[in-house]
Formats: structure tokens, sequence, C-alpha cells
């Protein structure tokens, strides 16, 4: 039906017959001619009609937005005066010779020229209208340029793509699973995968050393812009392979994807511990556009007469950190309180503040609700550690660690864009050494999954001090965000078994939950290690778009639903009869009607 796409044909077309089809983006009568805009997913391209052929143009004139259309024409170039930079195909046009209206279009529920005058429900109802939207055709089609290059690089670096199962068995990988139940195994239930994390494992067992896939997976946890209950991750495991050659080659796929797509230049990716980016930027995934800094000042403050400051600062699970923001004394009370307000979302009980207004007077140069409780050295120091100057001011964050990490580590981000501090180059990184467990309500958790390797200890000592030992684990971060996580895995079943004890699981829970895998690491398991990225992500960066539904064909909401197909629904009777699943009705409020 067609000759061309429309963002295909070019000056190298003129005088060529096309035949093209699309839909009708825009339709003028402009003096007894009518300027069609055709649009496919290659682009927009301008058709001509005048009323010469009057039986064509006749029926252009009853076009309307969204009509699909068939166009036949002559490709002419466009006179110096009207070519269109704006517009791939803005130096042609094409003389309209026939036309067939393959289908009209009924009026539309939602605007096509600018969807900031639709709602998100909207968009997704719509969604085969919305994703017409050139700017949304576009990121499905750079989508899919990225898993195409992602599928080259690592099928020319011997990767195999093998698929895994996604009927499979419920797993605590730190969120809730999704449940199918069984018609044949009724009362038994399958998981989603939330990973193929231990399918993966398995085959490197088997001797499939580079593995990869680009796979769905399901999260039952609640969603932000850049979480969605099902997403898709590229999944690359290996065997034989160090956790710094895993880096290496993963961080050469990166650079490919950018240097091929972008034509950037990420260049070698610098590594940071966990400790200094907790320490710097308050965040395991840090924003090196950024130049503010978290600057630790609790050995100063130990021995100042005021509870907020002192109690920190001598507990050893407390801190006091300071960012200092240059020009930031312009801020005025409201907008320091707004900060406060800021901080408090993340647990901070306040926020005090210090205005360097003339840094050579001293203490009489500065400005501060605290500064009763702080003699001249220690002010001194504060300015010294910082290097602050004059017109610049110092949030103090004194609180909990991990409380002052979070708020602090929040703060620095806002302040950076209210500032215009965020430069716009690409900066990459990997985040190394993380910590195997973590704390928290008396227990322990994996800090990133119960199937990570720790370096340096034996099971004996893992067990001993978990708290101490450190994960074979790496993260790369961009701008912020978190693009792939991974580690070094555990391919011993003592090892194995040591951490499952660490972190509460019973040995008879972990024969219920994980015997295949601790039977399989019997036999012979090789040492491996992987990666997983988040494609939805990268594919929001690189486009950049703010949400990861803008690059997602058929997202859900924030609510985990789907306006378009009223995804979830009701199960009929008869179904959950065969499933063995019987539904308990909400209880009805006392003023809820009855039907």
């Amino acid at each position: 039906m067609r000759s061309h796409y429309c963002g295909d044909v070019n000056k190298s077309h003129v005088g060529e017959e096309v035949t093209l089809v699309g839909w009708v983006n825009r339709s003028r009568d402009l003096g007894g001619v009518i300027f069609l805009d055709l649009r496919d997913r290659e682009g927009l391209i301008q058709v001509v009609y005048d009323p010469d052929l009057n039986d064509v143009f006749e029926l252009a004139s009853t076009l309307r937005g969204e009509f699909c259309v068939q166009v036949k024409g002559l490709v002419r170039a466009r006179p110096d005066s009207q070519i269109n930079k704006d517009m791939k195909t803005g130096e042609i046009e094409i003389l309209g010779k026939d036309l067939t209206i393959i289908n009209t279009a009924a009026p539309l529920p939602l605007s096509m020229d600018n969807h900031q005058n639709n709602s998100e429900e909207q968009r997704l109802k719509y969604r085969y209208l919305d994703l017409r939207r050139p700017e949304m055709a576009e990121r499905l089609v750079f989508r899919s340029k990225i898993t195409s290059a992602v599928r080259r690089f690592l099928d020319g670096n011997g990767f195999l793509d093998i698929e895994t199962p996604i009927l499979t068995k419920a797993t605590p990988e730190g969120a809730r699973d999704y449940l199918v139940p069984s018609r044949t195994y009724k009362g038994q239930f399958f998981a989603l995968p939330q990973s193929p994390q231990l399918f993966k494992q398995l085959l490197m067992m088997s001797g499939f050393d580079r593995y990869y896939q680009i796979v769905k997976c399901f999260r039952d946890e609640d969603l932000r812009a850049d979480r969605q209950p099902e997403f898709t991750q590229i999944d690359i495991e290996t065997s034989f392979m160090t956790s710094d050659q895993v880096m290496a080659k993963t961080e050469e796929m990166v650079q490919s994807l950018f240097k091929e797509l972008l034509s950037v230049d990420l260049g070698e990716f610098p590594r940071m511990t966990y400790e200094e980016a907790m320490r710097r930027f308050g965040s395991d995934k840090p924003d090196l556009r950024n130049p503010l800094e978290l600057v630790d000042v609790a050995d100063l403050l130990k021995d100042v007469d005021f509870k907020v400051f002192q109690g920190p600062a001598t507990d050893p699970d407390g801190r006091v950190a300071v960012i200092r923001v240059p020009g930031g004394a312009s801020l005025s009370r409201k907008q320091i309180d707004e900060c406060t307000k800021y901080v408090g979302i993340y647990g901070a009980k306040g926020l005090a503040w210090m205005k360097v207004n003339d840094l050579d007077a001293g203490m009489e140069g500065v400005q501060s609700p605290v500064l009763k409780f702080l003699n001249e050295q220690v002010v001194s120091d504060l300015l010294q550690r910082t290097g602050a100057q004059s017109g610049d001011i110092i949030l103090f964050g004194a609180d909990k660690a991990n409380v002052v990490a979070e708020a602090m580590g929040a703060l620095r981000l806002k302040l950076g864009e209210d500032f215009n501090l965020v430069s716009d180059e690409w900066r990459p990184l990997w985040v190394v050494d993380f910590p195997m467990f973590e704390k928290i309500d008396g227990g322990y958790h994996a800090v990133h999954h119960p199937f990570t390797a720790p370096t340096g200890v034996t099971a004996e000592e893992l067990e001993a001090n978990p708290t101490e030992a450190l994960s074979d684990a790496y993260d790369m971060v961009l701008n912020g965000c978190e693009l792939g996580g991974g580690s070094v895995r555990i391919h011993n079943q003592e090892m194995q078994s040591a951490a499952f004890r660490v972190l509460g699981i019973s040995d008879e829970e972990a024969q219920e939950k994980f015997g295949f895998l601790l039977e399989a690491l019997r036999y012979g398991t090789p040492p491996h290690a992987g990666l997983a990225f988040g494609l939805d992500r990268l594919v929001m960066l690189m486009t950049g778009t703010q949400s990861i539904r803008d690059v997602m064909a058929f997202p859900k909401t924030t609510t985990a639903a789907c306006p378009l197909t009223n995804a979830p629904g009701y199960a009929n009777p008869v179904q959950l009869a065969e499933l063995g699943v019987a539904v308990i009705e909400k209880e009805k409020a006392k003023d809820e009607p009855t039907t």
C-alpha cells in the first residue's frame, strides 16, 4: 500500500511518484489550496491538493484529524521561502494526484497537538491514540534501537539469549510477588518472577557461561515515576569472570550505546565506594552533575551546649553533616522554612542554618539562630572545613546517620536544581563495596539480594559479624539514576546457607524455598557473576523524559491499573471454582448503600 514512509521522503526523490499511507495530522484550506500534513511512525510530510483535480480536491476537503488515508502524488521541492527547517521533510512536499480514505475517525477524546491538555488517565485510556503523537512514537522507535544495539553487542561478545520461566516459585527478593493460582494443583500458586535471578544462576551451573535476556519482571510494590508493576530488564550472567571483568564488559556496552545512538562519549567510568557515596552525597546513586556535597562536622560540635547537635555528634549511630550552598545567603526565611519542611518528609526534625554575610568579619559576619550556642573557634572551624565564602549559607542536618543521609541527600538535589548548579553533562560512575547486610527493626536484610557473595570472609566469619561484611557488588549509576546493579554470586553451599541464616531464613525454610538451588550448588558450581539493567530507566534517561511510562507502550497507572483494558478485573465464578479460589468480599461500611 505504500512506496515510502512519510518521514523518509527527501530531495533525492524529487520528480518521483510516491504512495504514502498514514494519519491526517492537520488539514488546512488556504485560499483554495488544501495543505495536508500526513503522519506515520517515521515523521510528517506536507501534501498539497489544488482544485485542478476536482474530485480529489473535494474529497480532500472532507478530511479531519486522524483520518487514515492513502496518498499518491509527485515529490517536488519547496521554494526556498517555504522550506521548513523544523521538519525532517521540510525541503519537499507532495503534489497530491490521488486520495483514498481508508478509515474515518470519530471526534477525538484527547488532544493530539498538546499532551499537556490531556490527563494521564486519558492518555493511558486512549493509549493507541497517544502513541501516534510524534514524540511518543520517537521514544518507542528509540527504545527498539537500544534493544537492537544491546543484542548486537552481546551476541558479538559470545552471550547466548536464553529464556527463563515466567511461572515460577515465590522467592524473597525485596518486594511482594504476583501470585498465579494453579488449576491442576488447587490451593497452590505460581509466582511471577521479580527477576530471573535463580534461573540464570542455574544456567551458569549448566555450563552456559555467557547468558543474556531482555526479560519482563514483576514486582507488586508502591509505584513512582520510575517504577512499574511490570518492567523490563537487560539481564546478564557470566561464569569464570570477576566483578572487574563484568563491570568492564557492561561498561563497554553502555559506552557503545551512547556513542552509536546519541554520539556521546561517556569516557571511563570512575569508581566510588558505597561508604564514600553516602558520606559525600547521602545516596548510593549520587548525581555527580551537582557540585554540592555533605561535609561531616560532628567532631566540631560534640562539646557544644546544644543537644540538637551534641546528641547526634556523640551518638555512635548519629551524624551531623552540613551542606554549603554558594550564594545561599540570599535565601529568605520563608525559603529556609520550605527547606525545613522538605527535609521533614525524610524524617528530619529540623534544619539549622548559618548565613555567611561577610567572611572576613568572623563571628560578626555570621548570622544564625544557633550562633549563641557556638563559640568563635567552632564557627571558624566550620567556615574553614566547608570552604565557605561571603554570600554562602551552611545548612545543618543532625540525627541518626540514616536520617541525615536521606534528608540531606534529598535536600542536596533540591538545592542543586533551585540554584541551577546541575550541569547538563553525562556523569556515570560505579558504586562498589556495598555492605553485605543492613539491620532494620532488629533483623538483617540483604542490601542487594540473598545470593550476593561477600568479600574476604568465611561462612563462619559472615555469621559472626554480618554488619562488618562487604559484598562483591556493584551498581552502575548515571546522573543520579541507578541504571543497573549486579554482583558476584555465592557458588558455595556452605556460604549460601550461612547467608540465609543471617537473614533469619531457617535451614528448613531455605530447603523449602531454595532446595533446588542448594542442591545444585553441590555439583561443581562455577564462580559466576552478573548484572541487570533497567531497560525502561535507560530509555527514559537517553530520551530525556521524566517517567518510564513515557517509554513503555502500555504502562500501568501509579495505582497499578490499566485504564485501556480496565485491568485488573473480577473473575467469574466458574473460573474461580476451577482454580479452587474463593474471593472474600470487602465488608461494607455502615453508611454504604446496599444493592
